[in-house]
């Protein structure tokens, strides 16, 4: 106790430049916490939206995932209701769903031949009233307090659908839409496309030749395209599409050839009259901790009922959450790095000069009897203290900032979204508090360890002589 009050009154009998020391160390803290906070939004952020957009995990047929992206038809899954119903049947599985849904993933040709414009998309058919509520998954509040539109379709409306914003701009679609900031075609544009030699395959009578009896009427107002594709057996087929709207993809690749439809209608662009199957059936669960005790028990199910279908997980087939995520761990680790470089030194500096100011006092008490752990001791323990106020000071200051910042709407648009979002900091995470101050305040007793030793084998009458 004796030693904690005398290492106070030495902190404090050069006061400013211990509180530049404290400070500096507070500074570090404030930045490692807020910047901890920010990555921990950031991949709650990554994590949720791509839960929303393919769930927690995917189910495919056997060599979908090597060879597939290029041939979808040849490995669907041709049972898909069945193995569905399994699913949610599982009395393991049962209580972690959320939502069981089949997709289907195509590629083909869009045509707007109004104006002779086309355009290869990829295209997602899936229900929209299963998309609708995958939409609203949002296990960390992330999206609390933000309003998500709805797709605005039906399970009833075989033939709708939406696209990405830059498809509509390619395929003229600004104006019928009604998009704000996108631009129309040129004109010049138009007067080449019209000269150009008609097609040699007119694929709106092909439409209308190919669409089934019992197709529902669509309503004549929306935009139409007439989506081209080859069904499994290699034959052209091309259906009938009209757009209920355009929706920014985020990605400017994805938004540039995206179609979002009704699963009956991609089923029949890619399968014809044949047997309408599922590319991938989508599990989203409650809970992302149950994430690996529910692949686990679908891979048991699987090979149970021999089915040849194998599991991936939304980190297997989202490409940009695990680069994004290293990335921010790094920058992390390199931050961390300096601020403590810099704690180090400011700490080595200030207690150096202690050391030089205090020689005479170091002769003294070593002349009284103090052993040179005893002086070893003093310093460090004046180190600690340094260390300890300034990451406190600093942990107290980041969490005011942390509250600051989510109510100061400084708005941005995060890596893989396409609407701006307020930048956010993840409070109340009490594990990163703890590392950073403990790591701070190990750090500051450390630094002052060499002018500690230096201090500690001072000769006597060298310290005492000492001008």
């Amino acid at each position: 106790m004796m030693l904690l009050k005398i290492a106070f009154r030495n902190i404090l009998r050069n006061g400013r430049r211990s509180l530049m020391t404290a400070s500096a160390i507070a500074v570090g803290a404030v930045a490692l916490i807020l910047f901890g906070e920010y990555n921990d939004f950031t991949f709650l952020g990554l994590q949720t939206q791509a839960v929303i957009g393919v769930g927690h995990l995917s189910v495919f047929q056997k060599g979908y995932f090597d060879f597939g992206s290029g041939n979808p038809a040849a490995y669907s899954i041709s049972n898909y209701r069945s193995v569905i119903q399994l699913i949610k049947d599982d009395p393991v599985l049962k209580p972690m769903l959320n939502v069981v849904t089949p997709t289907v993933s195509l590629f083909g040709i869009a045509g707007n031949f109004s104006i002779d414009a086309s355009k290869t998309f990829f295209g997602t058919g899936f229900v929209p009233s299963d998309r609708d509520k995958m939409r609203h998954w949002d296990e960390y509040g992330i999206n609390r307090g933000y309003h998500i539109p709805p797709l605005g379709l039906r399970d009833s409306d075989i033939n709708h659908g939406i696209i990405g914003m830059g498809m509509a701009r390619i395929l003229g679609l600004c104006r019928p839409l009604k998009i704000a900031d996108c631009p129309p075609m040129p004109k010049q544009s138009e007067t080449i496309i019209s000269n150009a030699p008609a097609p040699s395959v007119n694929l709106t009578e092909l439409a209308t030749r190919d669409r089934q009896p019992s197709e529902a009427t669509p309503i004549e107002s929306l935009p139409r395209l007439d989506l081209l594709g080859a069904t499994a057996g290699g034959a052209p087929n091309v259906v009938t599409f009209y757009v209920n709207q355009a929706q920014n993809q985020g990605i400017r690749e994805l938004d540039d050839s995206f179609i979002g439809m009704n699963l009956p209608l991609a089923q029949d662009l890619l399968y014809g009259r044949g047997e309408h199957k599922a590319v991938s059936i989508v599990v989203q669960l409650h809970r992302t901790e149950d994430m690996e005790r529910a692949r686990a028990r679908l891979n048991a199910l699987f090979a149970e009922h021999k089915l040849p279908l194998e599991v991936h997980d939304f980190t297997e087939l989202n490409s940009q959450y695990i680069p994004i995520r290293n990335f921010l761990s790094t920058m992390f680790v390199f931050l961390s790095v300096i601020m403590g470089t810099i704690v180090v030194f400011t700490i080595v500096n200030t207690m150096s000069m202690s050391v030089m100011e205090r020689t005479n006092e170091i002769g003294t008490a070593r002349a009284m009897g103090v052993r040179r752990g005893g002086i070893r001791r003093q310093f460090l323990i004046e180190g600690w203290m340094l260390g300890l106020i300034g990451a406190t000071a600093g942990v107290i200051v980041a969490s005011f900032l942390s509250v600051w910042f989510n109510h100061a709407h400084i708005m941005y648009t995060p890596p893989g979204q396409a609407r701006s979002v307020p930048i956010m900091l993840l409070t109340g995470d009490y594990w990163l508090l703890t590392k950073v101050w403990v790591s701070l305040v190990l750090i500051a007793t450390i630094g002052s360890l060499v002018p500690a030793n230096r201090a500690a084998r001072m000769k006597v009458v060298d310290a005492l002589r000492h001008v």
